[in-house]
């Protein structure tokens, strides 16, 4: 039995009764209770398709919003520095009304892959489908308005998608950066970046590391 199935069992031993006449009862175990069932990759494509308002609308993710306007506006204007000040700013302002309205969607199909398993094939889809959807849109509006340097711009912000992407889903699983339900605030998922980085930082070479020494062992 899992220690979660010992956890959801409790047993009330026998107390012993002043009247040697009364027979000791015991308490009927608690029922178990019952767990979600794991989403795999293919749900989470389902949902998006069969309750699109469910999945995107109601979760949208205003948190996602919030950083990642900040963030990509921060990139175009420093991409496109270069070319004037003029260039910059409206760069700048171009990116942050679009991922003020569609980061939120965005933050919303991270969370809904975070929620599947296997764990390594949800971040690879949400690496390779969120890219497609993400940057498809940011360089037609980009290109449609004439943002100057167009070719860094967008590709500085590709490598902070992959990056941003993988961690994302990974703060998520731990309940950060997530809305809605038990989540925490912006301020206390803040608080908690730190040390979800390094340990995110730590995955990979531990679990090479753990490979090795399961190998060695079967020697």
């Amino acid at each position: 039995m899992q220690p979660s199935q010992l956890e959801s069992v409790i047993l009330e031993e026998p107390q012993p009764s002043a009247d040697p006449s009364t027979v000791s009862q015991v308490v009927e175990p608690a029922a178990p209770q019952e767990v979600a069932p794991t989403r795999t990759v293919g749900d989470v494509f389902q949902g998006f398709v069969r309750h699109p308002v469910k999945q995107l609308i109601q979760r949208w993710n205003w948190k996602s919003a919030v950083l990642s306007s900040l963030f990509r506006a921060a990139i175009f204007f420093f991409a496109n520095l270069s070319a004037g000040w003029h260039a910059a700013v409206g760069a700048l302002f171009a990116e942050l009304a679009l991922r003020a309205v569609t980061s939120g969607f965005y933050g919303a199909i991270t969370e809904a892959f975070s929620e599947a398993r296997p764990v390594w094939m949800a971040m690879a889809s949400a690496m390779v489908f969120l890219p497609l959807a993400n940057h498809s849109l940011e360089f037609l509006v980009h290109w449609l308005r004439g943002t100057p340097k167009l070719g860094v711009s967008i590709g500085a912000s590709v490598i902070f998608t992959a990056c941003s992407t993988s961690f994302n889903v990974y703060a998520m699983r731990h309940g950060v950066f997530t809305v809605g339900g038990k989540s925490r605030t912006l301020g206390e998922d803040m608080k908690r970046i730190l040390p979800l980085l390094g340990q995110f930082l730590l995955a990979g070479p531990r679990a090479i590391f753990g490979l090795i020494q399961k190998g060695n062992n079967s020697r």
